[in-house]
């Protein structure tokens, strides 16, 4: 096995760190050190860096907690990022050399959230080969229901009608700059009424990232009479459109609110992706599924691929010694 250098993350990193995750084949721009430094006061940053000589094999976006590292607990996805040049043996290698490193500086375990391929740009799973071969072990496995756009669509006859609700109510669509309506009115009372929780990132915290990031954090409202009944945040990749907020006022089935709003995205602003995230409908880490939640969601057409947890112990870098023959 080739032998490659680990270092931690640190600020002179930036700009290389940013450029090379724009050419990687499995990062999206939550991997951006802009992205993933919003909440820096709540992780400490473990990130490490990959390199052959000079050059940049990987980068692994990671936070630590004690003796465990994450990959990263503030980001939806992570894992082990690298180009299309990186083959297979590669990616086994640099693995091997960074449960190595992680065990030779204290750190027992790391907790590793894969990327969902539909966020490749092309093929990119050898880093699920490499945890095969470590014995990692599969703590949580999400169900994610997916819309692929190349298809045609086929929406159920109680979707379609609930569209027809909406036109009906002269529902109106419009992309906005400014999301503090959605967030106050309708986000985090539905949130607080339904789930005594508040929403993963702050007004504040938002409308930073979506100044930093306009293309890939998009917002939309529902108007009916010229007042806000429902809205989304969407997070847009290269290749996925994935409603990250989406919520309506009580009233949303009786206007068809939702489902309008979803027609829009899906058939006119995101037409032309890939993919169509509607995201998870699980619970208890991935062992209970909302059946009326992914119901709703497979009435548009979707259907399922997995985002798998693992847990590997550092322990383990001398189980990959010997697997390249």
């Amino acid at each position: 096995m080739k032998k490659y250098t680990i270092n931690r993350y640190n600020t002179n990193d930036y700009s290389n760190w940013n450029a090379f995750v724009s050419n990687a084949k499995n990062a999206t721009f939550l991997f951006n050190r802009d992205f993933m430094e919003y909440h820096k006061d709540r992780f400490e940053d473990y990130s490490l860096v990959v390199t052959e000589g000079e050059k940049w094999i990987a980068v692994f976006p990671a936070n630590c907690s004690g003796n465990e590292i994450f990959s990263h607990q503030g980001l939806t996805y992570g894992g082990l990022i690298y180009h299309e040049k990186a083959k297979l043996t590669i990616v086994i290698s640099v693995f091997r050399a960074i449960l190595s490193f992680l065990h030779e500086n204290k750190k027992t375990k790391i907790h590793i959230k894969t990327m969902p391929s539909i966020y490749h740009d092309k093929p990119a799973e050898e880093l699920e080969y490499a945890l095969f071969l470590a014995e990692a072990k599969l703590i949580r496995r999400d169900s994610l229901s997916v819309l692929d756009l190349r298809n045609k669509l086929a929406f159920s006859k109680t979707r379609k009608e609930s569209i027809r609700h909406g036109i009906k109510n002269s529902l109106i669509v419009k992309e906005e700059a400014d999301l503090k309506p959605f967030w106050k009115e309708i986000l985090i009372p539905n949130l607080a009424n339904k789930h005594q929780v508040n929403p993963v990132h702050t007004i504040s915290e938002i409308e930073n990232l979506r100044k930093t990031f306009p293309e890939n954090i998009r917002h939309f409202n529902v108007y009916h009479n010229d007042k806000i009944v429902a809205g989304t945040t969407v997070f847009v990749s290269k290749n996925v459109a994935h409603p990250q907020y989406i919520s309506g006022q009580g009233n949303k089935n009786e206007l068809g609110s939702l489902d309008f709003l979803y027609n829009h995205l899906i058939t006119d602003v995101f037409k032309d992706k890939r993919f169509f995230d509607f995201g998870i409908s699980n619970e208890e880490l991935g062992r209970k599924l909302n059946e009326g939640l992914v119901f709703w969601k497979e009435s548009y057409g979707a259907s399922t691929i997995v985002h798998d947890f693992y847990e590997v112990e550092t322990a383990n870098f001398s189980k990959l010694d010997t697997v390249i023959i």
